[in-house]
């Protein structure tokens, strides 16, 4: 995270606008004109209009300023945030319950899962947007809408390993014009009916619903899309660090949102024909173009935060051993939660892409929108129960009242868009439940892999004695063994002494721990334990955003007689290949299959610890699960 003179920077602050808040700084391009919808039925007249700006005023200020802002960005792990940082920190703080603990990682990880929905879903919805304001202008473009979204998406994902930093200067600027243009617009409209100021008044909206009991609930099934984003400036805090974060919604976006909605609710009032496009037909004749080619930019961006975001969240699953192990590249020097993964960037173009194809309209893709978000939100909140009450020590009388009211808000929002599974929803939930089975499958499998392993397994003091009475031949250097466990002996130990029948003078051990911080003091790395006869075991601690380098942590350690240079260390890896048997209380036989082939194909060991590849042996071993 950035230090604290740091995060007030300028240009820091500049990137924050340009990658976290893309998002919901372009929900006015769809928001109204999803609630006016036909399928909602809300009236084109004063009282409609009025209650559904009082309810996306008073959801911005509750959800985003009040919730997001004030509390879930003030629960950050080390500065590092996201709903999987927010896992990490419940199952801190339920560490005397672990069953709760358990039961609470479990709901992070579909939290997660469904993170990854939005991450495909909103720079669809976005895009398409924005294009589709070209209909307006040239009414012979619509043939031509889809391949120009799709080229622009297609660019936007093969720019993305140049770095959040690179792109977020580049889009600061844009950004900070797309919300100058976003308040001003809706001003020069709020000046011609300043009555709609009325609905600052929250009986607007309690008036509405009053009114209109049968359909209220549906209606904050579209209402939601003003909030789409806020998860994404949680989880893109290890970017930036909250402060600026902070600093430019309280300043710049929030009154420009705010500006921009009421300026189309006024514009409704004056001329409810609008409804068609509100936030393009805000614009004079003249700037119609002008307002496309900005609100196409601003849509790259949005996309931009949800990417960055998914990234993130990636590489602490990764680190946390809830996915498989991919090549992360650190893409900054400074910030050190600035990462690209090639492997999650080319499979969210791939559903991107997919999802334009299917739905082919930003209406059609509204109705597939909401789900994952309201649910990654009540998740979050859930979440944060746990923190702030078990970790936080806040007082009841405080906290309970302010989760009441949050889970009130946030079950209200979901429960709207659960209809909406049954019209093009069900996408995310789908992706969700994939992401989470594969998730659980890889934590699973995992674990009955080292059970497995355990089985045949032999204490290092007694390996250590057999040598007393039966010393090997010894051989010059230093040999480095990776451990998974750190009680017993790694297969390739045993392996390298029945094929090759040496042992090198010196035999390291290195077991490596992920802690759940996000990074661990270089003075807290290593720890070694000297077990005589040339044995060593040394323990390195990582965070769950450090990047585990192992050759450059064993130069930490205070023993000088240890030597690891690169002539004089090998490095010894276990390869297991799973061979699924569906033993009893084993997984079920498809998870087990699964997993398998997950293990096959994640990355390996020797690039994952940063191992020099011409000093690696591998030895291979057949484990049966």
């Amino acid at each position: 995270m950035s230090t604290p003179s740091a995060a007030t920077r300028p240009g820091l602050l500049l990137a924050a606008i340009g990658v976290v808040y893309g998002d919901i700084g372009t929900s006015p391009l769809y928001t109204l004109k999803e609630i006016f919808a036909p399928q909602y039925g809300v009236p084109l007249d004063p009282a409609g209009v009025l209650g559904m700006l009082s309810l996306v005023f008073w959801s911005l200020l509750w959800v985003v300023s009040l919730k997001y802002m004030c509390f879930v960005m003030r629960a950050d792990n080390q500065g590092e945030g996201g709903i999987m940082a927010l896992t990490a920190l419940a199952r801190r703080a339920t560490a005397d319950r672990p069953g709760l603990g358990n039961a609470l990682v479990l709901l992070g990880l579909f939290g997660v899962s469904l993170f990854y929905g939005d991450s495909m879903i909103t720079p669809a919805i976005s895009v398409l947007s924005a294009v589709e304001g070209l209909e307006l202008a040239f009414s012979d473009l619509q043939p031509r809408i889809i391949p120009l979204a799709l080229a622009i998406l297609v660019v936007l994902f093969m720019i993305q390993r140049h770095g959040t930093a690179r792109i977020g200067r580049l889009f600061g600027p844009v950004m900070v014009v797309w919300f100058s243009v976003l308040g001003l617009l809706g001003l020069v409209a709020i000046l011609r009916r300043p009555e709609v100021l009325q609905a600052l008044n929250p009986l607007w909206a309690i008036r509405f619903f009053a009114g209109h009991s049968g359909t209220g609930i549906a209606i904050l099934g579209a209402a939601v899309l003003a909030l789409t984003g806020a998860e994404a400036l949680y989880a893109d805090m290890g970017h930036f660090g909250r402060t600026p974060i902070a600093r430019a919604w309280f300043r710049l976006v929030l009154p420009g949102l705010l500006l921009n909605y009421f300026g189309q609710g006024a514009l409704l009032l004056e001329n409810p024909e609008a409804i068609r496009n509100p936030f393009y037909l805000l614009a004079p004749d003249w700037a119609l173009l002008p307002l496309i080619l900005l609100a196409t930019l601003a849509t790259i961006i949005a996309s931009q935060a949800v990417i960055s975001g998914a990234f993130s969240l990636t590489h602490q699953a990764i680190q946390l051993g809830y996915i498989p192990r991919m090549t992360v590249r650190h893409t900054s020097s400074d910030e050190q939660g600035q990462v690209y993964i090639g492997a999650v960037n080319w499979a969210l173009m791939l559903g991107v892409v997919l999802l334009v194809l299917a739905f082919r309209s930003s209406g059609a893709l509204a109705m597939a929108y909401g789900v994952a978000v309201t649910g990654t939100m009540l998740i979050t909140t859930l979440l944060m129960g746990a923190v702030m009450l078990r970790l936080w020590k806040m007082p009841c009388w405080l906290a309970l009242p302010l989760l009441l009211g949050f889970l009130l808000v946030d079950g209200l929002f979901f429960a709207a868009g659960v209809p909406k599974i049954f019209d093009g929803g069900a996408f995310p939930i789908l992706a969700g439940l994939l992401l989470f089975t594969l998730m659980t499958t890889w934590k699973q499998g995992k674990q009955l892999l080292l059970e497995r392993l355990d089985e045949a397994s032999l204490p290092l003091p007694a390996l250590i004695d057999s040598f007393r009475d039966q010393p090997p031949h010894r051989v010059r250097g230093t040999a480095v063994f990776m451990a998974a466990r750190q009680d017993t002996v790694p297969h390739a130990l045993l392996h390298n002494l029945q094929h090759n029948q040496v042992l090198h003078e010196k035999v390291v051990l290195v077991t490596v721990f992920t802690e759940d911080v996000p990074r661990v003091p270089a003075a807290q790395r290593l720890q070694l334990a000297d077990y005589g006869e040339g044995f060593y075991r040394i323990y390195l601690y990582f965070g769950f955003m450090d990047e585990p380098d192992v050759p450059a942590a064993l130069q930490l350690c205070p023993d000088h007689s240890l030597e690891f240079d690169l002539l004089h260390t090998t490095y010894f890896l276990s390869r297991e290949t799973v061979i699924p048997l569906h033993r009893i209380r084993s997984m079920a036989k498809w998870r087990e299959q699964l997993f398998a082939f997950m293990q096959r194909n994640a990355n390996s060991n020797m690039r994952y610890f940063q191992l020099p590849a011409s000093r690696v042996i591998e030895l291979g071993a057949q484990v049966e699960i």
